[in-house]
């Protein structure tokens, strides 16, 4: 896995932000392990962008992507998910996203200052 690590802080938040030419998680495993990996360096809150996730992510029949985010609201771990969600029509996808933001532990937003302002707020 080639990738690099920008740090971010804001309100006295490290953010880590995941950034890479490479598709990152193919599969839950690689999610589990890239969020272990940030979470015992000391991060609780990270960036990733939806071009290093695998289509598959956003299929949720396959149940990857819940699985992956349960691990990351079970560890306490902050998400957001960078990107142009406009292609992802389905409502059940749509649905999805909308609820995420809602609740805010892990969040799809358009860009990395939107999501380090997210994530350098506390969430009760």
């Amino acid at each position: 896995m080639n990738k690099t690590i920008q740090i971010h802080e804001k309100n006295g938040i490290a953010i880590a932000e995941v950034l890479s030419d490479e598709i990152l998680i193919l599969k839950t495993s690689d999610g589990l392990d890239l969020m272990g990996d940030l979470y015992f360096q000391g991060y609780g809150s990270m960036i990733l962008h939806e071009k290093n996730i695998t289509p598959e992510f956003f299929d949720l029949k396959n149940g990857m992507a819940g699985e992956i985010l349960q691990k990351f609201s079970n560890y306490r771990v902050r998400l957001s998910i960078v990107g142009d969600f406009s292609a992802y029509t389905h409502k059940s996808i749509r649905d999805f996203i909308y609820e995420s933001n809602k609740l805010g532990h892990v969040t799809f937003v358009g860009s990395v200052e939107e999501a380090t302002d997210i994530l350098a707020t506390l969430v009760s």
